[in-house]
């Protein structure tokens, strides 16, 4: 069964190296080796972070600037992808924000572009990062 709470301090170090793996994992077409577990600890910084439970494993988090309603992290571990863990993050994480809800991501990264326009998030824009070109996803009502 999946459980989907607010970060706590005890999750910390799971949650680092999860984001940590699963960076190296998804960007591999990035110098990895500048990733480091710290990275979570900057890049979530002041956000709202909620993290998924099987079984009482940390197996996946989302973390969003609720603020301007904008998701800047959505990971689950490989191993327990395609089991309904991404789509329970972003339900849990819509009752937090209001809409419109956005998100930027990678056009290298295809299997989270799928995800999200699965869910009914559509192309608003692309851009350009140090990372790569990336599209700006917008979601305006409760997912699918």
């Amino acid at each position: 069964m999946i459980r989907i709470i607010e970060f706590r301090e005890i999750d910390l170090q799971p949650l680092r190296k999860l984001f940590l793996s699963e960076r190296q994992r998804t960007f591999a077409e990035q110098d990895t080796s500048e990733f480091k577990l710290e990275d979570f600890d900057k890049q979530t910084q002041g956000e709202y972070i909620l993290t998924a439970f099987l079984d009482d494993v940390l197996v996946g988090f989302i973390s969003i600037w609720i603020p301007t309603s904008f998701i800047h992290h959505l990971y689950v571990a490989a191993p327990f992808q395609g089991k309904n863990i991404g789509t329970e993050l972003l339900k849990a994480a819509i009752q937090k924000t209001t809409f419109p809800i956005t998100l930027k991501c990678l056009e290298t990264n295809t299997k989270a572009i799928e995800f999200y326009i699965k869910k009914g998030f559509t192309e608003k824009s692309r851009g350009y990062s140090g990372n790569g070109t990336y599209i700006l996803f917008e979601l305006t009502k409760e997912i699918v």
